[in-house]
């Protein structure tokens, strides 16, 4: 595996930061290269024209409620004919936090409004998510205690440019941005009680946990080799059009622990793109709640999963996640470094090895002790904090092309169609009493709801002998194997320009984004029908529309 380092330039940390940290931490960041701080100046014009532009969407197909478009305009603070028009502020679909860089580096600059005396952390959070962490023990006693079971030795090694991962392209391929979640059905009345109270994520397998492990430091054997074959799918649109889709089956070899249990439901999930991130953590819960809907008569119902906080041992809505199993940053990237990485933290204090893997759990870590009755753990606080300020703080491009026919074109498509119903486009986030300066007040534009939806049988997990579980079996908190939260597509656009290797999808499957748009099933099984009416042209349209975003 290829050890990615942040590019070579000159970052003064002020002294202030460096006397308050670790001396160990303090000379290590010292002698660490960081990123450059230059950011362009962004410019944003406000002379634009509508224009009009033909649907072939009739009115009695329009799948969106009078309730849900209600919501959404509440939300956004403005009338829907607003959204589906040109308008100047969506440019700056993060708000005063965006960048306007078109380049691989699209998604790694700080937010435009980061004050300089802020911009250290970042820079130092920045070289702890690049530089990979190794085997214990090891003269940088600050990142050592890599595994002893592990999927990637750095955070950048799955977000690839801070942008989103892609499935193995072949057999042979490492799977370096992709990983294999695993759960188990409820076999008992008090697992299922468990699960329906989110007292626990999932049940997990007795021998290979919740997720596989991939690679294992010398001595320790890796759980197993994950390969995926990929089978072509044609699509056929109204007019002829045939677009070829490709379905993957994902095998696992080389068991190292012994045989797999044919239950085994397998989750394949790509890494996600980190930008905005910190922008989706200041959405009320109360704004994602009301927009959940168990309305029967609606094509479109959506829930929010309610999960177990590992930092405050209490229930709380969660946001992050291709399933939304993770409340806030600092337990997503915690939780991250612990199951990806194998390295402990305060939050995730246990080494991610199960009870029966001696081996694993007798391997050398590289834990130091933190003092205050705490446990030694690999990832400090201070470590913590600092990736979480950076994971926070990475802007998102603005638009491009936002006035153009063709795009808005393909915007009204997009909403004639009721493509909204998940993908809400605009939220108005509040002043908190927090220390998240840079997203305070914030008018943003994620096209997300942040609930989960049933996307149908051909995106749901199966288990590992290729059957569909039961939409009973819990997965991941209230998540099961069909239900996916709707990502933010803010970015999107600029994709495969920041990683030309990038994918769509939770698990890579789509190559392009109106492959990803065909996929849609179950609750946007209306949707993916529309879709399929549409010409050359309209499918121009919304695909213009899709990567201005």
């Amino acid at each position: 595996m290829k050890a990615i380092y942040p590019k070579s330039s000159v970052f003064l940390l002020p002294s202030a930061i460096i006397q308050n940290l670790p001396s160990k931490l303090a000379l290590l960041m010292m002698g660490a290269a960081a990123l450059s701080a230059c950011q362009p100046t962004d410019s944003v014009s406000n002379d634009a024209s509508n224009s009009e532009h033909a649907s072939n969407t009739s009115e009695d197909e329009h799948p969106l409620t009078s309730e849900r478009a209600e919501n959404i305009e509440a939300l956004a603070g403005v009338p829907m004919q607003q959204l589906v028009s040109f308008d100047p502020q969506e440019i700056k679909q993060g708000g005063d936090t965006g960048i306007s860089i078109t380049s691989a580096e699209s998604y790694s600059k700080p937010s435009s409004n980061l004050a300089a005396s802020r911009k250290g952390s970042f820079f130092i959070g920045n070289a702890f998510f690049k530089q990979p962490w190794v085997v214990a023990p090891a003269s940088t006693d600050s990142r050592d205690g890599l595994g002893a079971l592990f999927n990637v030795a750095a955070c950048q090694s799955c977000h690839i440019k801070d942008g989103r991962g892609h499935a193995p392209m072949i057999a042979d391929d490492d799977a370096d941005s992709l990983l294999l979640r695993l759960s188990m059905p409820a076999t008992t009345d008090e697992q299922r009680q468990q699960l329906q109270d989110s007292l626990i994520e999932k049940v997990v397998h007795p021998m290979y946990g919740g997720q596989l492990q991939d690679r294992g430091i010398q001595g320790v054997p890796a759980e197993a080799r994950i390969a995926v074959q990929w089978t072509d799918k044609p699509v056929t649109f109204a007019d002829g059009h045939v677009e070829t889709l490709r379905a993957p089956t994902f095998n696992l070899t080389n068991p190292g622990y012994g045989a797999f249990d044919d239950a085994i439901m397998v989750s394949p999930r790509v890494a996600l793109p980190m930008i905005g991130l910190g922008l989706l953590e200041q959405i009320p819960d109360d704004d994602i709640k009301k927009q959940a809907n168990n309305n029967s008569n609606s094509d479109i119902s959506g829930k929010f999963n309610w999960v177990m906080d590992p930092q405050t041992g209490k229930r709380a809505l969660g946001r992050f996640g291709w399933k939304a199993g993770q409340t806030k940053l600092i337990t997503q990237n915690q939780s991250a470094f612990n199951e990806d990485m194998g390295l402990t933290s305060n939050i995730r204090p246990h080494e991610s090895c199960m009870p029966t893997q001696t081996v694993c759990l007798n391997a050398i870590t590289g834990a130091d002790e933190q003092g205050n009755g705490k446990p030694p753990v690999e990832v400090n606080d201070d470590v913590a904090k600092f990736v979480e300020f950076y994971t926070r703080n990475l802007a998102v491009p603005h638009r491009r092309n936002a006035d153009d026919k063709l795009v808005l074109a393909g915007k009204k498509r997009f909403y004639d169609m009721g493509c909204q119903s998940c993908h809400t486009p605009r939220y108005q986030l509040p002043k908190t009493d927090d220390d998240h300066l840079e997203q305070h007040g914030q008018v943003i534009y994620p096209y997300t709801d942040l609930l989960l939806h049933d996307m149908g049988d051909a995106l749901a997990d199966r288990t590992i002998a290729g059957k569909l579980p039961p939409k009973d079996a819990q997965v991941e908190f209230l998540a099961n194997s069909y239900e996916w939260r709707t990502p933010a597509l803010w970015g999107v656009g600029l994709a495969q320009t920041v990683d030309p290797q990038a994918t769509f999808l939770h698990d890579g499957r789509a190559r392009t984004l109106m492959e990803a748009v065909l996929w849609h099933g179950g609750e946007a099984e209306k949707q993916q029908q529309q879709v399929l009416k549409l010409d050359k042209q309209g499918r121009a349209e919304l695909n213009a529309f899709l990567k201005s975003l």
